[in-house]
């Protein structure tokens, strides 16, 4: 299962308007850490289909929502819950460091 990707067009109806959690993977091509994380994307999109929206968003690509979140380093994953940026993670974290933080909110978002 690839990843869907967004763009700055498709920002806010994908992302924001979301009726589930979302977590966005801020990327680039040349970038080597992005690369080292993307399985990690692609397993907790896998693993977590039912419960949560992940997409990709190319930082060189789409200037504006990377600007507008304040994007310095990549990856950058921020969690968002009914439009709202709830958490950040930055860097090629484990797998596990990223399920402890999504779970923090697919759970609140379950009750």
């Amino acid at each position: 299962m690839s990843v869907p990707q967004v763009i700055d067009a498709s920002f806010n109806e994908e992302v924001i308007k979301s009726s589930c959690p979302v977590l966005v993977d801020f990327w680039a091509p040349w970038c080597g850490p992005c690369r080292m994380v993307a399985p990690v994307i692609d397993q907790i999109a896998n693993e977590y289909q039912d419960k949560l929206k992940v997409v990709t968003l190319n930082t060189d690509e789409n200037p504006s929502t990377t600007t507008e979140y304040g994007i310095r380093s990549i990856p950058t994953l921020m969690i968002f819950v009914e439009g709202q940026r709830v958490d950040t993670v930055i860097g090629a974290v484990p797998k596990s460091t990223l399920a402890t933080t999504l779970n923090k909110y697919i759970e609140d978002s379950n009750q």
